[in-house]
């Protein structure tokens, strides 16, 4: 290298090379929308673990027959009318 000075490094950056640093709209638009889908995806993991550990705390109490009135289980012919 003639004249003394160093070469520039490209691992660090020259002065006016990184002076726009503020991310633009459609960055800070997909930025949010990750982070959301993050978080979304946070809360099934959480849902799911919660199920697997615990399957019949989401289960309803009631069956499928309690709501008919006037019919024996397994009778279906007159309800389809």
């Amino acid at each position: 290298m003639d004249g003394g000075q160093p070469a520039p490094s490209p691992l660090v950056p020259l002065g006016n090379t990184f002076s726009d640093s503020s991310m633009s709209l459609e960055q800070k638009t997909t930025f949010v929308f990750v982070i959301l889908l993050f978080i979304f995806l946070g809360i099934l993991i959480v849902r799911c673990f919660r199920i697997l550990l615990d399957p019949y705390r989401s289960m309803p109490t009631s069956t499928w027959a309690d709501g008919l009135e006037g019919l024996e289980k397994g009778q279906f012919d007159h309800a389809l009318a």
